[in-house]
């Protein structure tokens, strides 16, 4: 035994199983927000439940949500009446019944001993609203001004709406946003000639032409855009509630609808697919706790790949200088230190120092030389996403510094010395030598600096990010990239719709789908600089040789 723990083979054994439970730790975890995220698209039974409550006879319709045992001395002391309950505890259920409108709360809570009666509510259809959530009922009819259709043309009608939705959408997007985008910019170059004392009557009217124009495109298609809202204002479902009213439901308003107590298991697995699509694809809605989270995802990505772009010339720059060129002098040593203490500062402070340098001071100064016609309104003097990653490449520069230094330190001398011996400058030799071996070590670098930045909140919160951003960073109108724009994040989407949405409970499950949805655009990421590391160590391996 003595020897055993002489030849150091216990702590082989340690080391082994720290990291064995460290990644059942992980991937435990990553199993758990997945399983708890998916599954919220996963179409549940509905039930209807047939109540007493304080002596009244009622009818629930809804998802069991979770269940719950409740120990019947807790239920005693809140003053419900438990004399009849020969276990020890209690079933509890919390029950989403939706119909926002007509009921105070998504949810509401019963107890076993509650429930008269439990059964599965078939022919029951659950309606995706892009207001007050979902609506559970049976479906009756069609009606219209004109005439009434049979409840089995839903499907149909759902189609036809959907075609007359995208085609306003497309209009309100693309053709009214482009008259505006041009209105905007005829007032800007009015005034700038106003401003600059140019403005004469010739160039004046013709503005101002042009300007009666765009007015008149833009009131035809207002027109035709009132013709499609009208088309969709005058269909409705009309749908029979847990309490026997009929309701009356705008076509305008619904999404989707199913019967998930009617799907087969196919048909269960086509429509989680469904959902999870519209998920990665369409924008929030309802305070974030509806729809998808496409633009979160878009700026998340997008922001992160600008951070790189940033912080990798930077970092690569100032680790050669300080390993190629610097001297090993007290100075060199305590700017090392000083990078290394800064991937200890607090990731807030970060974000203080892009507010007021980068956003107010160099944005500040950009609006005064380049788009003062624009002032008092800002464009470039507000947070936005050109901060943002501006702040994170800053907060994660430290992290590129010292990994691409570490890869220039394991080059040899050897091959420099013999590079300068055959004619090559110092600059050559770094370009062309030097720098192809330490790739490798580069792409480490940036790579934990996308794990950090990608999962970075505090520093956004401050300099860029948002709840809804109205438009993407990208669009047809040029430039085509506007860095000035504000955008989403879906780590900020997390902390926003799990701590500040109006319902929580319903948001709840988005917090897990939004949560595994940003661990696996980090892991995409990561996979992808991954990849081009092992490329490049491949490619140049042969200098090592």
């Amino acid at each position: 035994m003595g020897k055993w723990f002489k030849s150091g083979s216990p702590w082989i054994w340690l080391t082994a199983g720290a990291v064995s439970l460290s990644l059942i730790a992980v991937l435990g975890l990553l199993l758990l927000i997945g399983w708890k995220g998916l599954s919220f698209f996963w179409p549940a039974p509905v039930y209807q439940f047939d109540v007493t409550l304080d002596g009244n006879k009622q009818v629930f319709i809804g998802e069991i949500y979770e269940r719950q045992r409740i120990p019947v001395d807790q239920l005693a002391e809140a003053g419900i009446d438990v004399s009849a309950v020969e276990d020890n505890s209690v079933t509890r259920y919390l029950i989403k019944t939706g119909n926002r409108e007509r009921v105070e709360l998504d949810f509401i809570t019963l107890l076993d001993i509650q429930i008269d009666h439990q059964a599965l509510a078939y022919n029951i259809a659950v309606i995706d609203r892009d207001k007050n959530g979902k609506f559970y009922g049976y479906p009756v009819g069609l009606i219209n001004e004109n005439q009434s259709r049979h409840v089995s043309e839903l499907s149909l009608a759902l189609t036809e709406t959907a075609q007359v939705r995208t085609e306003r959408d497309n209009l309100q997007q693309t053709e009214i946003d482009n008259i505006n985008w041009r209105l905007e910019q005829l007032r800007l170059k009015e005034r700038n000639l106003l401003l600059s004392n140019q403005l004469d009557d010739t160039t004046k009217q013709a503005i101002a032409l042009e300007q009666q124009q765009l007015q008149q495109d833009y009131s035809r298609i207002e027109q035709r855009l009132f013709a499609l809202q009208q088309k969709l204002v005058d269909e409705a479902l009309v749908v029979r509630d847990m309490d026997g009213v009929e309701v009356r439901i705008p076509m305008e308003q619904i999404l989707d609808v199913w019967y998930p107590n009617d799907l087969t298991y196919s048909g269960k697995i086509a429509h989680w697919g469904s959902q999870v699509v519209k998920f990665l694809t369409e924008d929030p809605r309802e305070a974030n706790t509806e729809g998808g989270v496409f633009p979160a995802i878009f700026g998340t990505v997008f922001m992160v790949l600008l951070m790189s772009i940033i912080v990798t010339p930077l970092g690569v720059m100032a680790a050669i200088y300080l390993h190629e060129y610097a001297g090993k002098n007290g100075l060199t040593k305590l700017i090392r230190v000083a990078v290394i203490n800064l991937a200890g500062v607090p990731s807030i402070v970060y974000g203080v120092f892009g507010l007021g340098f980068f956003v107010y001071m160099v944005g500040g100064t950009i609006d005064d030389v380049f788009f003062s016609v624009q002032l008092p309104t800002p464009t470039f003097g507000t947070p936005g996403i050109l901060w943002s990653a501006l702040t994170l490449a800053i907060l994660t520069l430290p992290v590129v510094i010292v990994s691409t230094e570490e890869g220039l330190a394991r080059i040899p001398n050897s091959v420099r010395h013999g590079s300068l011996a055959l004619g090559a400058t110092q600059a050559e030799t770094l370009w062309r030598i030097v720098l192809p071996m330490a790739s490798p070590a580069i792409m480490t670098g940036l790579i934990l600096a996308v794990a950090r930045a990608a999962g970075e909140v505090a520093p956004l919160m401050l300099v860029g990010v948002v709840k809804m951003a109205p438009t993407l960073p990208v669009d047809s109108h040029f430039p085509y990239v506007h860095l000035d724009r504000k955008f989403m994040h879906l780590g900020y989407h997390i902390y926003d719709v799990g701590f500040q949405s109006p319902n929580v409970e319903a948001a709840r499950p988005l917090v897990y789908a939004t949560s595994f949805l940003l661990v696996t655009v980090i892991v995409g990421l990561n996979l992808t600089a991954i990849g081009i590391r092992n490329h490049l160590r491949e490619k140049f391996r042969s200098l090592e040789q």
